[in-house]
């Protein structure tokens, strides 16, 4: 903040002797010319500061805002429709007792016509140490078996998780390899249950973790021997350049990945599917906007072997960083036919994922059936 300079003499003139300026007429008086205006001129001082600081926080905000809404914006090219490579999360009661053969029944009614090919069953969590013990998915050979035989084009992949430690003491390790061993000894024995494939959600991930990537080599290298693909749940990539480091360092929460760290994730595996939802977007037109760049950003670097799936919120939190009103199903389908339209509209390894499967509402599934399948 800058000073206000104080320039008082040693010794104070008499009243009498004190010169006193008048400013010629339509000249404005600069500087207090008593004590008492002092303090005025300071609040006007800070009061400009204020107002100052306030538009170099809002201005940019307001720039990126316009942004989003014009990203929002054009012409949707022919045949940004389904590929059939879908998938949707679906909650752990598919595989510890809850759900019976009428509602695999239902599922399969569910899915008919749809573009959903992979389903990420829960199957977890890990353990921190990297385990999962069978008695987490005692009904996982049940539902295989049901849903082949209901819906025999769709695959059953286990979705596996943990929390990380990677902003507090609590997680699992992949720093560890150790650590690293148990989670790919834990995918073969997954495997080994008959799932068709392994879909890791792991957060929350830093950009840049080298653990990570040894990790996926790893388990790569374990899938393709079982001719099992291997997915898994992707941040978001930085919406400006390095804001993973700013919000890091800021925070203690990076939440974007690079999309230099992006890229080398998708190289890795065979699928690859962006968390698009939990945005803190105040706007439908805002949160569109977002995917679509997120969208385009997503696909300038994953492999055109790799399937990328971009998410779908099917769910209704209202929370810090989700609102629903905002982050709705049509403004993220939009968003995805926009960034797919001007990015690489005839890509093939392309879908979307729904999360999840016990918050969805009929409304997004015709949502989802309306402006993605049709």
């Amino acid at each position: 903040m800058d000073r206000q300079r104080s320039e008082h003499p040693t010794t104070e003139p008499e009243p009498a002797e004190r010169e006193v300026s008048v400013p010629a007429e339509g000249e404005a008086e600069t500087g207090p010319r008593t004590d008492a205006e002092r303090p005025a001129r300071r609040r006007r001082l800070l009061r400009r500061a204020a107002l100052a600081l306030v538009l170099l926080l809002v201005v940019p905000v307001l720039g990126a805002a316009l942004a989003l809404r014009l990203n929002y914006t054009g012409d949707l090219a022919e045949g940004t429709h389904t590929r059939n490579r879908d998938a949707i999360w679906l909650g752990h009661a598919w595989v510890d007792g809850r759900k019976k053969d009428a509602d695999v029944k239902a599922l399969a009614r569910r899915l008919q016509g749809t573009g959903i090919r992979d389903l990420y069953v829960h199957a977890g969590p890990l353990e921190h140490d990297g385990t999962l013990p069978a008695s987490a998915y005692p009904r996982a050979r049940w539902l295989i078996a049901a849903v082949h035989r209901e819906i025999p084009a769709v695959r059953v992949q286990a979705w596996l998780g943990d929390k990380l430690a990677t902003e507090d003491d609590d997680g699992l390790r992949l720093s560890r390899r150790a650590t690293r061993e148990a989670v790919v000894d834990s995918t073969r024995r997954i495997l080994a249950t008959g799932f068709d494939g392994a879909h890791f959600d792991l957060e929350p991930l830093h950009s840049g973790d080298r653990n990570y990537l040894t990790l996926l080599d790893a388990l790569h290298r374990l899938t393709r021997a079982h001719d099992a693909p291997l997915s898994i749940a992707a941040h978001q990539i930085d919406p400006l350049p390095a804001i993973h480091s700013v919000a890091g360092a800021l925070t203690g929460h990076p939440k974007w990945w690079s999309q230099e760290f992006f890229g080398e994730v998708a190289r890795r595996v065979d699928q690859i599917a962006v968390m698009s939802y939990d945005t803190a977007m105040p706007l439908e037109s805002l949160y569109g906007g977002y995917v679509a760049q997120q969208t385009s950003l997503a696909l300038e670097v994953t492999p055109p072997g790799t399937d990328l799936l971009m998410g779908l919120p099917f769910f209704h939190d209202n929370t810090v960083g989700h609102r629903a009103a905002a982050e709705t199903v049509p403004a993220a389908v939009r968003g995805v036919r926009l960034g797919l339209s001007r990015t690489d509209a005839d890509r093939a390894a392309f879908g979307v994922a729904l999360y999840v499967d016990f918050a969805a509402t009929e409304g997004d599934w015709t949502a989802y059936e309306e402006g993605w399948v049709r």
